[in-house]
């Protein structure tokens, strides 16, 4: 998704530094397909200006990068995407965006140290390149919602059919969401900290 058709942030960003009232930090990573809006969410939500790491596409890609849907995309992520958002006075979330294409996986290694949870964006158009990337979180372990970024071409399922085809457990949260909006993106945080909560307080009866 186009980034500039994002929602901004009234006013200017605030600085890079941390509010001081912030008590804690958490690390969140957002993952899924190539092209399916993880730079658009990372710099719609974020209140400091978003550092990201596209480059132009090129012509090597061909063939190499699937992208299906997203033919006018003309730069994609190489690295990462990093932005900030203050949940709460106290609370402030760090958000790292993964690169989409299988060839730069190998930097997943890192995004992931330290992160509490994570965010899969899916695109209902493109849904097979989601299993891979499902299917490493259940690797590691890394608790995860499920984002279903809305594309005005694409096709809308019922949440139990997507939950179905993605093999997800009931337990992990599926909501729907537009990447370009900030209320939206913040609105999918909100409901990983919430399932994230829920997970240690079932632990902490355990």
């Amino acid at each position: 998704m186009d980034f500039k058709g994002s929602d901004t942030i009234p006013g200017p960003r605030t600085e890079d530094h941390l509010p001081h009232t912030a008590q804690a930090a958490v690390k969140i990573v957002i993952v899924g397909g190539f092209g399916v809006g993880k730079t658009t969410m990372v710099g719609s939500v974020s209140e400091i200006r978003p550092l990201t790491t596209e480059e132009t596409m090129t012509q090597a890609g061909i063939g190499v990068d699937d992208n299906f849907g997203s033919e006018t995309k003309t730069a994609t992520t190489v690295a990462m995407d990093f932005g900030r958002i203050s949940i709460t006075d106290q609370l402030v979330l760090y958000l790292f965006g993964t690169p989409g294409q299988e060839r730069f996986w190998f930097l997943w290694n890192g995004l992931f140290e330290g992160a509490l949870g994570a965010v899969v964006l899916i695109d209902t158009r493109r849904l097979e390149v989601s299993f891979d990337v499902i299917g490493r979180l259940e690797e590691r372990g890394v608790p995860f919602v499920v984002a279903v970024n809305s594309f005005p071409d694409g096709p809308r399922y019922p949440i139990p059919e997507l939950r179905t085809a993605l093999d997800l457990a009931d337990e992990i949260p599926i909501i729907e969401c537009d990447a370009r909006r900030r209320a939206s993106s913040r609105d999918v945080l909100m409901t990983l900290l919430r399932f994230l909560h829920s997970l240690a307080r079932a632990k902490a009866r355990a």
